[in-house]
């Protein structure tokens, strides 16, 4: 058992989140870097580099020099089993972000020094709010000229309400940037060098030494005691367990393009960060620490390896120990099963495993019976992890293949990608699958279903916008009896079906939706659907 505890202790689950061009992508690499797990970081620069990030795997995130879908990165760094899922920091994909931080312990929530909060942070950290992940923050390109960092923390704690603790603070930024002042440590990191191009040295100072007196100028090393003395004053205390709850935000600065600062935030996160906590189930809290083992599917992935079209379910160990060819019980599927093909994750390059444990994500190779949601737990020891919630998309078109010879291929392409979570489908009642309609947060997705359609599956599609701009799930009903054709509804108000049968409202306008709740006694719509 102490075997087990340790290893779990071990673990570090987070997921890093931004909004788009903040360096995210950038920081992962830095990180996979130290750990040994890549030699040279893939500089993302869209079309014309050849090269491109190791974490964005899918063909179209390497043409744009975008992540338009979560991955899953494993490694080591001293004693510490790292587990970092990176998410989409395009808007257009934030249900696959949602997702992702159901499956971490904690964030990392990477800022753009010279743009503070930007409106996609606002919306990934409210996520994070609902569930009270514990936040770090690293402001990113302080090599570049930068906002006031007093500006900066005051921003992130009136725009997030949230509580800040400037773990270490700047010296200066852009061409006057010469390192970062580490409270904790009491000492400067210096930063040698100012060619963004390359990785800089760094040398650690203590403050007050004739050393660190000779690289700043009388004004920088004036200010730099200023700053020391304010902080010590008026800022937040540093507390613990304020930060496991998501009340407090320990904050970096730093440049990861020129890996100045990174690997000191490593350091001291996988300190504070908390190893797998407890999740919530059917039968109470599930504590990672125990015998028994549970997981649950948050993530899958069709054709990561285009060759052999397979289909990849990711789970993260909730609790216990998973072994190889050991039974497990599906929940949703109510039957034993073993996990073919465990798989942990490097990007695109996997590895076999034999076991792995609580806080570990795993990838297993996935016929089409796993939904996001579902549940596999010990036979001996069964429960049911609370479901992922699907939120109504806001962009609707109506699609189908060019060639109709093709509808083999459209059909299983739609379903697949539907079942990824990359897109929602519906059909009309009593329809077939020739056409479908097409639910997204963002535009962007439309072109991520098209270009995988037409590269993945081989089928070119056709397009219809459609005017809907609002879905509702119709709550209680019975699905055996229900008559939609008994509903009063106006005329540009449509009836639709989701893969699982449900039935939902599309309407064009809030107004709609009023009038159909008025004109249909007992009908109750709601915003999302839990998948459980």
């Amino acid at each position: 058992m102490s075997d087990l505890r340790q290893e779990i202790g071990n673990r570090r689950t987070f997921a890093i989140i931004s909004h788009p061009d903040a360096g995210k992508t950038t920081i992962t690499e830095k990180f996979l870097l130290y750990g040994g797990a890549i030699q040279e970081a893939g500089m993302v620069k869209g079309k014309k580099n050849s090269r491109h990030a190791v974490s964005d795997w899918m063909e179209i995130e390497k043409q744009r020099g975008i992540s338009v879908t979560s991955s899953v990165l494993q490694f080591r760094y001293g004693d510490k089993c790292i587990n970092i899922l990176d998410t989409p920091g395009h808007q257009d994909f934030s249900e696959d972000t949602y997702r992702t931080l159901m499956a971490a312990d904690s964030a990392v929530m990477v800022i753009d020094a010279s743009k503070g909060v930007e409106a996609q942070t606002r919306k990934l950290f409210k996520v994070c709010a609902m569930r009270g992940v514990p936040i770090f923050t690293f402001i990113n390109k302080m090599d570049r000229d930068s906002r006031d960092p007093y500006e900066l923390l005051e921003e992130i704690e009136n725009e997030l309400g949230i509580g800040t603790f400037a773990v270490n603070w700047p010296i200066g930024s852009g061409k006057e940037f010469k390192g970062v002042y580490d409270r904790m440590d009491d000492e400067v990191i210096a930063f040698e060098g100012v060619d963004a191009r390359h990785e800089v040295a760094a040398t650690h100072l203590k403050f007050g030494s004739d050393e660190l007196k000779d690289l700043l100028t009388e004004q920088q090393y004036s200010t730099l005691s200023d700053d020391i003395e304010l902080l010590s004053g008026a800022g937040d205390e540093f507390d613990l367990d304020a930060v496991h709850h998501g009340k407090l935000s320990p904050v970096f600065f730093g440049s990861a393009l020129t890996n100045f600062g990174v690997e000191p935030f490593l350091k001291k996160f996988l300190v504070m960060t908390p190893p797998p906590t407890a999740r919530q189930a059917d039968v109470g809290e599930i504590d990672p620490f125990e015998d028994h083992f549970s997981a649950f599917v948050f993530k899958i992935q069709a054709n990561m390896n285009k060759a052999h079209r397979d289909r990849i379910a990711f789970m993260r160990i909730c609790s216990g120990k998973f072994e190889r060819g050991k039974d497990v019980w599906h929940v949703q599927g109510g039957r034993k099963m073993q996990l073919a093909q465990p798989q942990q994750l490097m990007a695109q390059d996997r590895s076999i495993v034999d076991e792995a444990y609580a806080g570990d994500i795993i990838g297993v190779f996935d016929p089409g019976i796993f939904s996001i949601g579902d549940t596999v737990c010990d036979p001996a020891r069964k429960c049911t992890f609370s479901g992922i919630p699907t939120f109504a998309p806001e962009l609707f078109a109506r699609v189908r293949q060019k060639d109709t010879l093709k509808r083999k291929q459209f059909v299983k392409g739609v379903e697949q990608i539907a079942q990824e979570g990359a897109i929602q489908i519906f059909r009309e009642p009593a329809s077939g699958m020739e056409e479908v309609i097409v639910g997204v947060v963002g535009q962007l997705q439309f072109e991520v279903l098209e270009y995988r359609l037409k590269n993945e599956y081989n089928v070119e599609v056709i397009r219809e916008m459609l005017p809907y701009e609002h879905l509702r799930w119709i709550e209680n009903i019975d699905l055996d009896t229900f008559d939609y054709h008994k509903l009063t509804l106006t005329s540009d108000t449509k009836v639709v079906q989701d893969m699982r049968g449900n039935y939902l409202l599309l309407f064009t306008s809030p107004w709609n939706i009023s009038w159909a709740t008025d004109h249909n006694e007992g009908l109750e719509l709601a915003e999302f659907s839990e998948n459980a």
